[in-house]
């Protein structure tokens, strides 16, 4: 692989003035303005599908409010040359293949589909028959998820949970030395919908017994997902700076927690069923091309230490933060039935709130010589603002039930109720630059 840590972050995909021929593409504070490009699979909707063979997954851009087929594009669309064994995985929705291509692909394939989506384009009046409207098609995962880490990158969520459980010791000693993270449930990632309360041991007393019962204290957690493109070969750790050519790109995660389940299994080997029940992911992979321009210094206080040598690149410290405005939103049924709009429950910046940059994560990853694969899925863990507000969980919103949210309807929420639907979304502004975002990731509690 290529190490293009040298060259520009930006090109003429992201000039501001790049319009795209899909009107809506041109929309202000669309997500998916022709400087993005994400990619993310779908199958037709009914109406959309004639044959059998029309409900297999297909590989999509998201493009305003429209998708663009890669199968019907590389059918019906003349392409350069170079272009063709790039479209190839894609037009059989394989989007891990082509994940597996690596950044000089990717690279290639961006600049194609923006030059083809650009006002004036040749190629325009044969990809317009092969746009569907987002709303006429049902997202999939991007590619199975074959292994699953969440890592704890958000100081400031580590420092709030520290506060509410040790007082006076809030942030553990190797907190910031070293990455901490554990291995998740891969097999019960999904994309939101409806997410089953979850039932468990919990202790209500002290020094009570444990009861089996469902969660009274479920809650979210506003985390981003990173994919593994390009994996490594087992006892072949990666270097820092080669660690981001290895990550194909963003989506947004949510984190479900049980509270209650979880303080009573944590000891002394951490996370299980308070977590593996559900992990919500959007079905959209923002590249970290489209971020290019958002891209920020890691910032720590000075007299923390830096980190050691096999986590620290220049490059990364220069860039390796990524500023992404974070929103959590709440709507509950009560809300739904009376005709209320969600309400946000917290803003946060990513750049302000993560310790670890995503090269940090998978070079410390693989550092032991851990094998990494295609479609190896990244959480970042909570990541939460220093201020009133900005905390990106309940848990932290709340003070862990002590003091109760009241919402602008006069209801009040410690945790997550039956019918509560939480809605996540993650977008990037910076003056000069045109915004994008992540979409949208929504979750809806049911009863045990």
């Amino acid at each position: 692989m290529n190490d293009n840590n040298n060259a520009p972050l930006t090109d003429a995909t992201h000039h501001p003035a790049l319009r795209s021929w899909v009107a809506s593409a041109n929309e202000p504070g669309t997500d998916f303005p022709i400087q993005n490009l994400p990619l993310g699979r779908f199958r037709l909707g009914a109406q959309e599908a004639e044959r059998a063979s029309d409900h297999a997954l297909r590989v999509g851009v998201a493009i305003g409010d429209q998708v663009l087929d890669l199968k019907l594009a590389a059918q019906l669309c003349p392409w350069a040359d170079e272009v063709h064994p790039l479209l190839e995985p894609l037009a059989a929705g394989d989007l891990p293949a082509f994940m597996a291509l690596g950044r000089p692909a990717w690279r290639a394939l961006r600049a194609a589909l923006s030059a083809a989506l650009a006002e004036g384009s040749e190629q325009g009046p044969f990809l317009e028959v092969c746009l569907h409207p987002q709303n006429a098609v049902r997202m999939a995962l991007p590619c199975t998820v074959r292994d699953y880490t969440d890592f704890y990158v958000g100081i400031h969520h580590a420092t709030n949970i520290g506060r509410l459980l040790r007082p006076d010791n809030p942030l553990l000693p190797n907190y910031k030395w070293v990455p901490i993270g554990y291995h998740g449930r891969a097999s019960s990632v999904g994309l939101g919908g409806p997410v089953r309360r979850p039932q468990g041991q919990q202790r209500l007393q002290a020094e009570g017994a444990p009861v089996y019962a469902p969660s009274r204290r479920l809650d979210h957690e506003m985390e981003l997902a990173l994919w593994v493109g390009v994996g490594n070969e087992l006892g072949q750790p990666v270097p820092i700076e080669k660690a981001e050519q290895h990550l194909f790109g963003v989506s947004l995660l949510n984190d479900w927690s049980a509270r209650d389940l979880q303080a009573w299994e944590y000891q002394p080997l951490g996370p299980f069923l308070a977590k593996s029940f559900a992990t919500s992911v959007s079905p959209w992979v923002v590249s970290f091309e489209a971020l290019a321009p958002f891209r920020r210094p890691m910032q720590r206080p000075a007299d923390d230490p830096a980190p050691l040598p096999y986590l620290l690149d220049a490059h990364d410290q220069q860039h390796g933060a990524i500023a992404l405005t974070l929103e959590v939103w709440l709507h509950t049924a009560a809300m739904r039935a009376a005709g209320q709009n969600p309400v946000r429950l917290s803003q946060a910046n990513a750049a302000e709130a993560a310790y670890w940059s995503p090269a940090q994560l998978l070079a410390h990853h693989s550092s032991n010589g851990c094998n990494l694969a295609t479609g190896d899925l990244f959480g970042t863990g909570t990541l939460s603002g220093p201020g009133p507000g900005q905390g990106g969980s309940l848990m932290e919103l709340s003070r862990a039930g002590r003091e109760p949210i009241t919402l602008p309807n006069g209801e009040r929420r410690s945790f997550l109720e039956d019918g509560d639907t939480v809605l996540m979304r993650a977008y990037a502004e910076a003056p000069g630059v045109v915004r994008i975002g992540l979409g949208t990731l929504s979750g809806t509690v049911m009863p045990a």
